[in-house]
């Protein structure tokens, strides 16, 4: 078995248009909460605030060295010691082969290891089984659920919030390493 390269590497000006034409795929897009097309304008203005604010990071998924989505972190507070998250890939070719997991596994790593946080958590709309069926299975608990909480090709969606706590993850951790690992990816 060939064991995937999988990296997150920090997002670049020149990352600018490549995440331009990513949210506005459809098969990203139907994911996230805006549900229109993202004009370069707004984009312009999201991509500069994004990199400016020092209680987001973002980084670019890479799967043997080709860019392949899109990892990051928002509202990091260290006064609260959480954060939350989301990803998305956007190469279609690349789903189903571990690199969600692969990066699941070094977000918690990262928000529970450097960044020293008690807590991460996410919003994932309900009709995204699998996503949020994937946080379960990294030890995040179903804390809510909002109800008609956004508006999707123009009808209410559903979102379950998710959480995950340092304490949580010590539990389950030995367990997704073994995940990973039998899925040809060197984690320890």
């Amino acid at each position: 078995m060939t064991t995937p390269s999988v990296t997150l590497r920090d997002v670049t000006v020149s990352d600018r248009d490549r995440l331009l034409d990513w949210r506005n795929l459809p098969e990203v897009a139907r994911w996230m909460y805006s549900d229109h097309a993202i004009t370069p304008q707004e984009h312009a203005r999201w991509f500069d605030a994004a990199i400016a604010d020092p209680s987001r990071r973002y980084w670019i998924i890479e799967l043997d060295g080709a860019p392949v989505g899109l990892a990051n972190l928002y509202d990091i507070s260290q006064g609260h010691r959480r954060a939350s998250w989301a990803y998305y890939l956007a190469d279609p070719a690349v789903r189903g082969r571990g690199v969600g997991a692969y990066v699941e596994f070094w977000v918690i790593e990262h928000v529970f290891g450097p960044l020293g946080l008690d807590k991460l958590w996410c919003e994932v709309l309900a009709g995204n089984e699998a996503v949020w069926k994937l946080h379960e299975s990294f030890g995040f608990q179903r804390e809510a659920l909002f109800r008609r909480h956004v508006r999707k090709a123009g009808a209410p969606a559903d979102v379950v919030g998710l959480g995950l706590l340092a304490s949580d993850w010590t539990q389950v951790r030995d367990a997704c390493v073994q995940r990973l690992r039998a899925k040809g990816f060197a984690v320890s």
